[in-house]
């Protein structure tokens, strides 16, 4: 018996590229995406989830890295996938060949 069932979603094409940048900044698929942004939307909503054992392990890991240090800041995380406004992102380009 499958333990999962497919669900088709439709979203803008920016809201996919904002998508793809995440999972390969945080190489995950997809579906994980997506399951924790569902998840963070209903925990938000008020409504009741429960994390599974192996969603409560990966959260208390989390937790211990944290408090070793071992963590990055938004700012920085923004950086690594892109996020940085158009004018930062403009100098970090490499320089044209001139012709």
């Amino acid at each position: 018996m499958r333990t999962r069932a497919t669900m088709t979603v439709s979203i803008p094409p920016e809201m996919i590229d904002t998508v793809e940048k995440v999972r390969k900044a945080e190489h995950r698929t997809r579906s994980e995406l997506v399951r924790e942004a569902l998840r963070t939307y209903f925990m938000l909503a008020g409504r009741a989830y429960t994390p599974t054992r192996a969603e409560l392990r990966a959260i208390e890991q989390g937790r211990a890295a944290i408090r070793r240090g071992n963590y990055f800041t938004l700012k920085e995380f923004r950086r690594y996938v892109g996020g940085e406004s158009k004018k930062a992102r403009a100098k970090m380009r490499p320089p044209r060949a001139s012709a």
